[in-house]
């Protein structure tokens, strides 16, 4: 079994849930706290042992490349004015991981920007990690399954049991048996409605897929919109045996949704040292005022 070394990373979007704000920034720069959504996932790929990422931008993405490139001229300043460890949280960021950019020329849905990714993924084995959702860095999201993955040899979704209002958002796939880590995926069905679910495990942004998916990928009709949707090529994975669930234990914040947002600033808020007590106050005061 080949080593998992790389993860695409999908951010061709155009952010149309968070306008005005993404009009001219790319969603995935958008902030928790005083660091981008992008970086929290870099971070946990890296985390997990991944060495390069390939990251399918779009246009007015540069933003992104930016952040994880070297900036000469903020880091000479930074030097210059003696601070030290801010140049070096600036410098760390560029020196993450390997990084690769391939570009998405039209908006053709989830499954045609993970094809794009293709041929600088090359005959392995990646990680497919989504930008909306983060997870709690004190917990393990995507070592879960990779370690599915090095089970049973096969691609591998990531799925947390959501409420049944919330079925319609998701790709959704059958439950488990009883006590079972990592099951057979024998249904896997793009948003249905709670009546129409298999159950309520939801695929939430986390994949290790083997190469062979950009064939089905390739072999794809439009769909929905024009679209090619990831969730009909797993389900010719799973019809041929080759797709397994299993449940991400981390908490996940849903940054596409606004609310869900705010709420994981707050949280990511709280988690910082250097925060916590004065922003504790100031929300206990705040409610209080309420």
């Amino acid at each position: 079994m080949k080593t998992l070394r790389k993860a695409v990373i999908p951010v061709a979007g155009l952010g149309t849930r968070f306008l005005p704000a993404t009009k001219a920034q790319p969603k995935e720069m958008l902030p928790l706290v005083d660091t981008p959504v992008i970086q929290y996932v870099v971070e946990e790929a890296i985390r997990a042992g991944v060495e390069s990422l390939v990251l399918v931008t779009g246009r007015g993405k540069v933003a992104i490349e930016n952040h994880f490139d070297v900036a000469f001229e903020l880091e000479d300043t930074l030097r210059r004015r003696g601070k030290q460890e801010e140049l070096a949280v600036i410098q760390g960021i560029s020196h993450l991981a390997h990084f690769a950019y391939v570009r998405q020329g039209e908006p053709l849905g989830l499954g045609h920007a993970v094809l794009c990714a293709r041929y600088a993924v090359g005959d392995e084995p990646f990680a497919l990690l989504l930008g909306d959702d983060v997870f709690d860095e004190r917990d393990s999201a995507l070592d879960s399954l990779i370690a599915a993955y090095r089970s049973s040899g096969k691609s591998v979704v990531g799925v947390q049991e959501v409420p049944p209002e919330h079925v319609s958002r998701y790709g959704i796939v059958n439950a488990p048996g009883s006590d079972q880590a990592v099951w057979d995926v024998t249904s896997i069905v793009e948003k249905p409605s709670p009546k129409d679910a298999p159950s309520r495990w939801a695929v939430v942004g986390r994949y290790v897929l083997e190469p062979r998916v950009f064939e089905h990928l390739a072999a794809l009709e439009p769909g929905v919109g024009g679209e090619y949707q990831l969730t009909d090529a797993l389900a010719v994975l799973a019809r041929e045996g080759r797709l397994v669930a299993t449940p991400i234990p981390a908490k996940r914040y849903d940054t596409g949704n606004k609310l869900d947002y705010l709420k994981a600033n707050v949280e990511f808020a709280l988690k910082r040292e250097d925060l916590r007590e004065d922003f504790t106050a100031y929300l206990k005061e705040l409610t209080l005022d309420l």
